[in-house]
């Protein structure tokens, strides 16, 4: 499929509504845990296994977003949208047929898998088309697809608790829920699949682009994973994706549970308004926080949100039980930071490794989101299972892998401050002028 070229006159504000129904789609991974306590009641399982799609998602989001990048920058953005459409509806489909016939399996498989893998591609093909189309605003245009996916959650969390509430919890319900949810989400994504175009480009801007040197050090892709750099900014992701994701994953039998023992617990449609605010948190991060750190630094923007971060969970371990507001606000600063992290990592990379080959080194950077997939879920409910084994209940439930997660901030905190330009030894070398070419040639001719 060729990338499709916007013809004479084709407005770029057209782009954006494009990128937006392909994340805003995609985004609904966000709202699993709107689903986790029917799973879990419906086929007898525990939070580690009901969380279990939801990790292989991110963990294949990652994998197929490190390594599909050539093929999504080769072949184009539709393309790219056109295969996030068919595996992540059709993750829902295998996923339908999985809760109707009681496989869980078929709903790791489709949802987690397949899904998964339309998340990874779907995150990933509008940006590079939005940045040519918007040069003159480049944050702007990477802020509203990569906010999209923040927000989807805002859209799909009420929705699939409605949905719940209508065809039933049980098996047969969640089916159904789930098979709306891949018809819907196909359509929706169509608009991205024929609205979006690649700009046209005139001779005389190739030949620009041609000779223009970028400015600052420039890092290939191969030699950016041989710094300490990249690596000590996988960390630091890694780190403030887990703490994220470990909330955001389990928030709705979170809330429930923390405030099950007091004299006013939260219903099931409050515990899913709850995960509609974390969505909005996480989305207006991508843009607050990464506006900021324009401002003051991408280390001094990191440094809030794995500092401040940690005092977050520490005043929840102390005193969340004890105050809704205290609780909910400390969550939506969490996921506010979670979402700034994501919005603001590929800024951080430019600064270090400049803009040659910053999306390859991004897509490899966000194997990062893959492991932290899996450890923030399995720390938060393996922790919840082994205290609910053990008699306990409500907050208690919570406290050790708060703990931890105020540990993994500290790890990331301290990867942080050891960032440092890279070594000029791991630079591509600047491409020298034609006309010092020419000199050097007439220099070496015979008198």
């Amino acid at each position: 499929m060729r990338p499709p070229v916007a013809p004479p006159g084709w407005s770029r504000w057209l782009v954006p509504p494009a990128a937006l129904s392909v994340h805003l789609s995609i985004g609904q991974a966000y709202a699993w845990s709107v689903f986790k306590p029917p799973l879990e009641s419906a086929l007898n399982l525990s939070g580690t296994q009901s969380a279990l799609p939801f990790q292989l998602g991110i963990v294949m989001l990652g994998l197929s977003a490190a390594f599909g990048g050539t093929l999504v920058e080769r072949n184009g953005p539709r393309w790219a949208m056109s295969v996030a459409l068919v595996c992540f509806s059709s993750g829902f489909l295998l996923s339908a047929l999985g809760a109707a016939t009681e496989q869980y399996w078929l709903i790791v498989f489709g949802y987690g898998f397949i899904g998964g893998i339309g998340l990874g591609i779907g995150y990933i093909s509008p940006v590079s088309t939005l940045i040519k189309w918007f040069p003159d605003r480049p944050g702007m245009a990477t802020g509203i697809a990569i906010m999209g996916f923040g927000g989807g959650a805002l859209i799909a969390s009420p929705w699939s608790a409605q949905m719940l509430d209508s065809f039933g919890a049980d098996s047969g319900g969640i089916a159904l829920a789930f098979l709306v949810h891949g018809l819907v989400y196909a359509v929706f994504m169509t608009l991205g699949v024929l609205l979006v175009r690649v700009p046209r480009v005139t001779q005389g801007a190739r030949e620009t682009e041609r000779r223009a040197a970028p400015a600052g050090p420039q890092v290939s892709a191969k030699q950016a994973i041989r710094t300490p750099q990249f690596w000590l900014l996988w960390l630091v992701l890694c780190m403030n994706v887990t703490a994220g994701i470990g909330i955001l994953e389990k928030a709705a039998p979170m809330i429930t549970d923390f405030f099950a023992d007091t004299g006013t617990p939260v219903t099931v449609s409050a515990a899913a308004g709850f995960v509609a605010l974390l969505s909005a948190a996480n989305m207006a991060g991508r843009i607050g926080w990464s506006s900021t750190s324009d401002l003051i630094g991408r280390k001094n923007v990191y440094r809030l949100y794995l500092g401040v971060g940690a005092l977050m969970y520490l005043l929840i371990a102390l005193y969340g039980d004890s105050s809704k507001p205290l609780f909910v606000i400390c969550a939506l600063v969490i996921l506010s930071f979670y979402g700034g992290g994501f919005a603001t990592i590929p800024a951080y990379l430019k600064d270090l490794f400049g803009t040659y080959q910053v999306g390859a080194i991004h897509g490899r950077l966000l194997t990062a989101w893959s492991t932290a997939g899996v450890l923030g879920p399995l720390i938060v409910n393996w922790v919840a299972d082994s205290q609910k084994d053990a008699g306990k209940h409500g907050s208690s439930l919570y406290g050790l892998s708060f703990t931890i997660m105020i540990g993994l901030l500290v790890v990331g905190f301290v990867a942080n401050e050891l960032v440092r330009p890279v070594h000029a030894r791991h630079h591509v070398p600047a491409p020298r002028e034609p006309a010092d070419d020419t000199a050097d040639r007439d220099h070496q001719q015979p008198a």
